[in-house]
């Protein structure tokens, strides 16, 4: 081999390494070179204005995230078109007196200046507390929490639920109050940011109202737009506090790339193979934003999200993804219309997911079983009059796979399975039943729908009009339609879910308060009150 094809196939295999594996896997590989790398940056402005986070908690260890951006609305967020290196710590406390691991970091401009560190090493079921250095500059800390072993007993855990924060809707009262609360985690359901163009004034149910606080800019299509967008939602103090508190497990629905998208399908008609690269471009900076293992680093249109965590012997948790394998609404989405066509041959999860999801559930030893996702899983008829009206964006427009999924959840035979939901911007409490609605058999399992952050703003305790759907859908519990959060506190003896609610998010005096406490036994999926 002459000198000219070795030096070729050095570089390839050099930057196969840095493509895949980062800077670390170079050096441990033996490979030295002089790369575009900035050790010791100046910056005009704090660079660490989005916050810091932390994700996908494990038995030992967790992943730490920023983003370095002293510009954050500006197109290339006041960075240079270069690596930046970034230093980090885990201590034992929150004063750093003892550091337990450290390290440095790569920010890369074609991640927007991400870094998503995963530390390992960490003792289990126990809280941690991280940082971050640039240059001369220090991040606030956050803490974070590590899983117990799998098996482990555990007696109790405690975890939020939460999402939907339409920005311009209204205020993030409700994070700050969760951040006080320090649980063990947080499940954020999706909507962590909307796509729509800054407006003045919306609709409300009584005419023109206008927005809290306006969105940066148009639509958003491109990489830039999406991190802009981005940007403006992590500036907000109260949900900076909130992913400090504690670490989260995320998931995305609709609004995280476009309104009501499945596959590579939009509501506009768009041509596929455009929509793809838009859904491309809002992965990637979804990623770019989520404090997320690089497992989940997009490829394409397309980024690995649905995945288990376990809790010692008392919880498994498996989240779901319900955007990118789903079949096209039926109807042409069409909201309030009866609808055979909600009987056809269609996919929530896709058939791998559904498998994988089958097979967690009947090997599971857990005290309970969790499905966190996006859209309701309840049958609800909205209309309470004649005919029958379903919200065709939730699983009640695919009543195959809606089936195929009870089902798995029935063949357990163990009624220890409880549904995490978003979506509705309003509370709801309900049971499961393999045939929809019926009092007079047994439920499989329940559902716990958590309302929004701000969307849809102020709301109220209950609509009338839900008064009605209740009346006339035996199967809801409870319902509620002001904004909050959810908070599950779990046993081996029962499963507890407090509505959180605020009484406005129009103003940043909001109210906090306990609306409702409810009450699952595990082997019974029956909802009580506390």
């Amino acid at each position: 081999m002459n000198n000219k094809m070795h030096l070729q196939r050095f570089a390839l295999s050099r930057r196969h390494l840095l493509r895949n594996f980062g800077a670390g896997a170079v050096a441990a590989f033996g490979l030295s070179f002089t790369a575009p790398l900035r050790a010791n940056p100046i910056f005009a402005s704090y660079p660490f204005q989005l916050g810091v986070a932390s994700g996908e908690p494990s038995a030992d260890g967790f992943v730490i995230w920023t983003r370095l951006a002293p510009d954050p609305l500006a197109i290339g967020h006041g960075m240079p078109a270069a690596s930046v290196e970034i230093g980090w710590e885990v201590g034992a406390d929150d004063r750093f007196a003892q550091i337990v691991q450290s390290g440095t970091a790569i920010a890369r401009p074609e991640l927007g200046h991400a870094v998503h560190v995963e530390v390992s090493g960490l003792q289990p079921s126990r809280p941690y507390w991280y940082r971050f250095t640039a240059g001369r500059e220090r991040s606030a800390w956050g803490r974070a929490v590590t899983t117990p072993a799998a098996g482990q007993p555990l007696a109790n855990l405690r975890f939020a639920v939460a999402g939907c924060q339409n920005y311009e809707q209204g205020y993030y009262t409700a994070y700050r109050d969760l951040a006080r609360r320090e649980p063990d985690f947080v499940f954020c359901y999706g909507d962590y940011i909307y796509e729509g163009r800054g407006d003045r004034v919306r609709n409300g149910p009584d005419g023109p109202v206008e927005t809290v606080r306006r969105h940066f800019g148009d639509e958003i299509y491109s990489i830039d737009d999406y991190r802009r967008r981005y940007a403006q939602y992590k500036m907000d103090v109260d949900l900076q506090a909130a992913h400090a508190a504690a670490p989260w497990f995320v998931t995305l629905d609709d609004h995280e790339v476009d309104n009501n998208w499945v596959d590579n399908l939009d509501q506009d008609g768009t041509p596929p193979p455009v929509f793809a690269l838009r859904r491309q471009m809002a992965l990637q900076a979804y990623y770019e934003h989520m404090p997320l293992r690089a497992s989940s680093l997009p490829a394409g249109p397309s980024m690995q999200l649905y995945r288990r965590a376990v809790f010692g012997d008392l919880l498994d948790f498996n989240l779901l993804d319900t955007r990118q394998y789903r079949s096209d609404q039926p109807c042409g989405d069409r909201w309030g219309v009866e609808c055979a066509d909600t009987r056809r041959a269609a996919e929530v999860l896709g058939v791998r997911q559904h498998d994988w999801l089958a097979n967690n559930l009947r090997r599971s030893e857990a005290t309970w079983s969790t499905l966190a996702q996006q859209v309701m899983v309840m049958d609800l008829d909205r209309d309470p009059g004649p005919g029958v009206t379903e919200n065709l964006d939730s699983w009640a427009g695919y009543r195959q796979p809606r089936e195929r999924l009870l089902q798995a959840i029935r063949d357990t035979g163990k009624r220890n399975t409880v549904v995490l939901t978003g979506d509705e911007h309003q509370n709801y409490a309900g049971e499961l039943h393999l045939d929809g609605k019926n009092p007079d058999r047994e439920a499989i399992a329940t559902e716990f729908v958590a309302t929004s952050i701000s969307s849809g703003g102020d709301g109220e305790d209950q609509r009338s009009a839900t008064k009605e759907i209740q009346a006339v859908n035996p199967q809801l519990k409870f319902h509620n339609s002001q904004r909050g959060y959810l908070l599950c506190d779990l046993t081996h003896e029962r499963w507890q879910t407090e509505f959180i609610t605020v009484d406005k998010v129009s103003v940043r005096s909001g109210t906090v308060s306990s609306r409702k406490k409810l009450v699952v036994e595990p082997g019974r999926a029956a909802i009580t009150e506390a």
